[in-house]
């Protein structure tokens, strides 16, 4: 099958122009792979690297963070948002410790059944990690492929569809490294040149096949594209509770907890956060009355 006309400009783009990131340098081995996919998931790589660096040098390896608690990693996780991410990801190193002599393991299938692990972050770890060919189909590779392939300035709404990653996996190299290497080139493409808000366009190697450009740059005519909110949510409250358990040297009385937070939270909305952190996993109750990290 010949080569799509997209991949040489942007093949080469990226080998010009992508950012220097730990998790790419070619020493970064599965796990890490698998650590930065997981942190990166709805959070921005600036606020990811300091965290990710601490945890890699904290647990190098699935085993190290397996024989550790949950609740360190959650302590670790620091305020990154989403923490369950944290409690999957020591949940998916004890699988590896378990089922796959402390390796991450390289079959798709076997991705996908680590807890936590979805579609998408299987065929990113496979792709990026092992070299394997799969669409790997991001916020940032969505809107890339919908520009320059459809015309339109977002793609729909939701997960991507069947078609939509079938037409994905089409326009890929067939050789296995080079389609990985372009999984990771469209993604950097649209992570610091097509974004979603200011896409430079001058500065873009596909600028001339994108059909967007050339159609006059439509405007979104779908859904309103709302933000989440946080100020003053039940997810700022959760927040706010975790923060003082994990600076904590131990379990915390619940008067000391809601003291905490009182100037923050009104009583009904901690009782409800904390009700949430409690079903999620993230905190536990102990003896007399005190709260604390799972242990």
């Amino acid at each position: 099958m010949p080569a799509h006309p997209l991949h040489r400009p942007v093949l080469a783009w990226y080998r010009d122009h992508a950012r220097a990131l730990p998790w790419r340098d070619p020493g970064a081995g599965p796990w890490a792979v698998l650590v930065s996919e997981v942190m990166l998931q709805q959070t921005p790589v600036a606020r990811v690297l300091p965290v990710y660096l601490q945890w890699l040098a904290r647990w190098p390896t699935p085993r190290a963070l397996a024989v550790d608690s949950p609740g360190e990693a959650v302590r670790l996780w620091g305020r990154l948002g989403y923490p369950r991410r944290a409690l999957r990801l020591h949940a998916a190193a004890v699988c590896c410790v378990q089922r796959h002599d402390a390796e991450v393991p390289s079959d798709l299938g076997e991705l996908r059944a680590l807890p936590g692990v979805g579609p998408y972050t299987a065929a990113a770890v496979a792709s990026f990690a092992f070299g394997q060919r799969h669409a790997v189909l991001d916020t940032n590779v969505r809107r890339v492929l919908s520009r320059v392939l459809v015309g339109h300035q977002f793609p729909s709404g939701g997960a991507a569809g069947s078609s939509e990653l079938a037409a994905a996996a089409a326009l890929m190299p067939d050789q296995p490294r080079r389609a990985a290497r372009w999984a990771v080139a469209v993604m950097e493409l649209g992570a610091v040149v097509c974004t979603a808000r200011s896409p430079d366009c001058a500065a873009c190697p596909v600028s001339d096949q994108c059909r967007w450009r050339t159609g006059g740059y439509p405007p979104w005519d779908g859904p309103p594209r709302r933000r989440q909110g946080y100020r003053g949510t039940d997810r700022q409250a959760r927040g706010a509770l975790l923060a003082v358990l994990r600076q904590a040297a131990g379990p915390v009385s619940r008067d000391a907890l809601d003291a905490s937070v009182a100037d923050t939270l009104a009583p009904e909305q901690r009782d409800r956060a904390l009700a949430a952190l409690v079903a999620d996993g993230l905190v536990q109750p102990g003896e007399a009355g005190c709260w604390s990290l799972p242990q």
